[in-house]
């Protein structure tokens, strides 16, 4: 699995998560423009919703908003066996 979630450019070509050849977010400014709570809501119940846990963090530290990653990605509690 890569490290960042990599978003199908055909169906959304201005999809938020693009990257370039070179692993760089083509639309860093759609993030950085967000206050915290804009991307918690965004990743949490908007366009990041659907993708998994580890992504979600390496996508937040990308971004510098690392400090989101509590509020962002919930752990998943197991049953006891």
């Amino acid at each position: 699995m890569s490290k960042y979630y990599s978003p199908d450019l055909g169906t959304n070509p201005e999809d938020p998560f693009a990257r370039d050849a070179d692993g760089k977010l083509v639309r860093r400014s759609y993030w950085l423009g967000m206050s915290d709570q804009s991307v918690v809501l965004a990743m949490t119940q908007g366009v990041g919703a659907h993708i998994p846990n580890d992504q979600k963090r390496a996508h937040l530290e990308d971004i510098g908003r690392g400090s989101l990653i509590d509020d962002v990605c919930v752990q998943e509690v197991l049953p006891p066996e």
